[in-house]
């Protein structure tokens, strides 16, 4: 089965437009409610039967796990009682449900952290049979027809399974999920590897020898992003122009964040062009944005652009896989020699044993590119000792 995204902008009625608030609102209200409700079963739980808190502990009469089914039978109830809960779409709801469950699956099976309170609700999603396409307007359970700009046809045979409507400071989009049924075979190991490392000073270094900078996406932007939030400060809450400002500030970091998603497609179709195994490091960035380069970390994205990687590695016949980060700045790629931690300062891997000079995040990428090649069980081909720093910096 073949599973494709693909994003438009539509352009509601005033009457569509209201139609998403007030839908927006009440999926908030749910998730808040029902994450709310787990929250209280985990934390009257959190000690043992014979045991007790040091500081305090929640005394609740006994009730059973709020999983899905639980909550989605007791909205059923609610909204026979409940004004605002009846006026909105009760598919939305109950997908909004779908996905707090997932969230909380997730935070079991990856090791997750705990779902959030939604401040402002920016999605909701509607699954039905009878999405269509007609011209340049799509008909969708709760909006009806709505105009939307058609930047590019969905694929002939593709069928639309799900539409998720999603508000941002630019407008409204749609996510509209298409499948095809058709048997997509795995990209297996052959052809070229190509091992990547990424950093804080340089974004990426590859074992071609390709080095990338670190891109400023939010540098470029930050003058006006501070210039507009010294003036939000003198403005009073909730105000006209205080709403205003909010705004210009959110186009501004909406403009910086599809810069970063466009530099990452296009640098991920650069990387897989002519290459058949990409190896890259199994990394936390989630630690990566806590630490002492958290900005430069965060402003470089590269858990998006690790799943945009693997997403374009599977549309071009490309193998994908992650390997251990552990210790690749610390060993020769040529002899493997273990030669110690070195300075963030330094910038080049000397080998005191075999003499291998090369730059240091591309010797790390060298052994990122062997640790995979290891671990299909393909031959790995040392790189040519000539004692010449290598590394071309674009």
């Amino acid at each position: 089965m073949l599973n494709l995204t693909y994003n438009y902008k539509i352009i509601p009625t005033k009457e569509q437009t209201e139609k998403i608030e007030l839908n927006l609102t009440v999926c908030q209200s749910v998730w808040n409610y029902a994450l709310a409700q787990r929250k209280l079963w985990y934390n009257s739980r959190s000690c043992q039967v014979n045991a007790c808190s040091i500081r305090s502990e929640y005394i609740v009469a006994p009730f059973e796990y709020p999983n899905y089914h639980t909550q989605s039978a007791n909205l059923t109830q609610a909204k026979k009682t409940n004004d605002f809960l009846k006026s909105g779409n009760a598919q939305a709801m109950q997908q909004t449900l779908r996905k707090l469950d997932r969230a909380f699956n997730d935070m079991k099976s990856k090791g997750l952290g705990f779902p959030r309170f939604k401040r402002n609700m920016k999605s909701f999603n509607l699954v039905s049979s009878r999405i269509e396409v007609n011209g340049n307007k799509l008909k969708m359970p709760l909006l009806g027809e709505v105009k939307f700009v058609k930047s590019r046809d969905i694929p002939e045979g593709f069928k639309i399974k799900q539409v998720q409507v999603i508000k941002k400071a630019s407008g409204y989009y749609v996510n509209l999920a298409i499948e095809l049924d058709v048997n997509i075979p795995t990209p297996i190991p052959h052809g070229h590897a190509l091992g990547i490392d990424v950093g804080i000073q340089s974004m990426l270094a590859t074992s071609d020898g390709l080095i990338l900078p670190r891109p400023k996406f939010l540098d470029k932007a930050r003058r006006k992003i501070k210039l507009l939030q010294r003036r939000l400060k003198n403005k009073n809450k909730g105000s006209n122009k205080w709403q205003k400002l909010q705004h210009r500030i959110a186009l501004l970091h909406e403009a910086v964040a599809n810069r970063r998603k466009d530099y990452h497609f296009k640098l991920a179709h650069q990387l897989c062009d002519g290459v058949g195994m990409v190896f890259v490091e199994d990394i936390n960035f989630t630690a990566w944005s806590r630490g002492l380069f958290c900005k430069q970390s965060l402003d470089m994205g590269l858990g998006q652009f690790f799943t945009i990687l693997e997403y374009v590695c599977s549309q071009t016949d490309t193998y994908f896989a992650k390997v251990n980060p552990d210790y690749t700045s610390q060993v020769c790629p040529e002899c493997g020699t273990h030669t110690g931690k070195k300075e963030l300062s330094q910038r080049v891997h000397s080998c005191s044993e075999c003499g291998y000079t090369v730059d240091r995040d591309v010797a790390a990428s060298i052994i990122v590119k062997q640790r995979g090649l290891t671990a299909v069980g393909a031959p790995v081909v040392k790189q040519p000792s000539n004692g010449v720093l290598s590394g071309t910096s674009v």
